[in-house]
């Protein structure tokens, strides 16, 4: 029997990621979405505004442009803070820097952090969700199954990498997390390869690992690696970029002043998804009953106001001038002068009364 040979990897326009990092740091590339993020959070002078996903510092540069405001940029890659505080050196105070994840976000703008900025009330986040195109672009990082380099994926450079991963999970859950994290049709087929692979030899690179499971794919989408999912699947595990975003939409609505705007830029289904069952959740005016609470939650109030029920998307001409931009979904919610919810998951608790 002939075997079948693994196909070639798609053109760049197949990789999925953020597309507001290019290698020049930024200067010399439009970042995603930038014009609608602005216009979303419309900033003003005297505001403070939340980059909580610096990258190279596209929205930040907008956003500094836009008005005569404030910006306090996290992240949580050692080389992007280092990037963001080469540009703050020339922003007279107005760009306060902070290393760690947005999800952290409550915790680490502190008086401290922000320096001469002084804490007030946040006018405005933008997050701009999934890997960057500069850690997309680096070999070393491991983030590619394109570039040869060590399987690692840590954003932070910290903690569990994907190697680690690949090497020590059971084969029931590498299928799990392929199937869950990578919505991957195939996910028990490439589980199996991959504990048959390293039962010969660790997989510790990144080519290593896109070769075992190019193999394992017995059908490809036209335009799609067929590594793309399961690369997708190890780095949000890595990273815990799902209970990032849950943490960081939770903290965004504690944070954010009446009126303050939340602009969220994804890339894949899983992230979308999220955002707004979260949003629509948080702005639904009509609570409905259900078994296990048959009186609808009247007095809970919505902390957002949805001023795009449907998420932006690019234009073609945006598309063209960067294909990794083309999944690529914006949601905006403007937050209510209402509490904020509860961190259950639920709505505002009624009073006893």
């Amino acid at each position: 029997m002939m075997r079948r040979r693994a196909p070639p990897p798609p053109p760049p326009a197949a990789v999925p990621g953020r597309a507001d990092n290019a290698a020049d740091g930024g200067c010399g590339h439009v970042p995603v979405l930038v014009a609608a993020v602005v216009d979303a959070l419309s900033p003003r002078d005297g505001g403070l505004y939340v980059d909580g996903t610096f990258g190279a510092g596209g929205y930040t540069r907008a956003l500094l442009a836009a008005a005569d405001c404030c910006v306090a940029a996290i992240d949580r890659d050692p080389d992007a803070v280092r990037r963001a505080r080469e540009l703050a050196c020339g922003q007279g105070g107005r760009l306060a820097v902070v290393e760690g994840g947005f999800g952290d976000m409550e915790r680490l703008l502190t008086p401290a952090a922000l320096g001469p900025m002084a804490p007030g009330p946040i006018a405005g986040i933008a997050l701009d969700l999934g890997v960057s195109s500069n850690q997309l672009d680096s070999a070393a990082r491991g983030f590619s199954f394109r570039l040869d380099g060590p399987l690692d994926m840590r954003m932070s450079r910290t903690g569990q990498s994907a190697a680690d991963l690949v090497a020590v999970l059971a084969e029931d859950d590498l299928a799990r997390l392929i199937r869950d994290f990578g919505e991957e049709r195939f996910a028990r087929r490439i589980a199996r390869a991959i504990v048959a692979a390293r039962q010969r030899q660790p997989i510790e690179r990144t080519l290593e690992l896109a070769r075992v499971v190019r193999t394992a794919v017995p059908r490809v989408e036209p335009g799609l690696d067929p590594a793309t999912r399961t690369f997708q699947a190890l780095r949000i595990t890595v990273n815990d970029e799902l209970g990032e975003l849950d943490r960081g939409l939770e903290a965004a609505e504690r944070l954010l002043m009446p009126g303050g705007r939340l602009a969220i830029v994804s890339f894949h289904s899983l992230e979308d998804r999220r955002v707004k069952n979260f949003l629509r959740r948080r702005s639904d005016t009509a609570p409905r009953a259900s078994r296990h609470d048959p009186i609808p939650a009247a007095a809970a109030a919505p902390s957002f106001w949805l001023p795009h029920r449907r998420p932006i998307k690019p234009r073609a001409e945006e598309i063209a001038r960067n294909p990794r931009s083309r999944a690529a979904r914006l949601r905006v919610a403007e937050r209510t002068a209402a509490p904020p919810w509860p961190p259950d998951h639920g709505p505002p608790q009624r009073n006893a009364a």
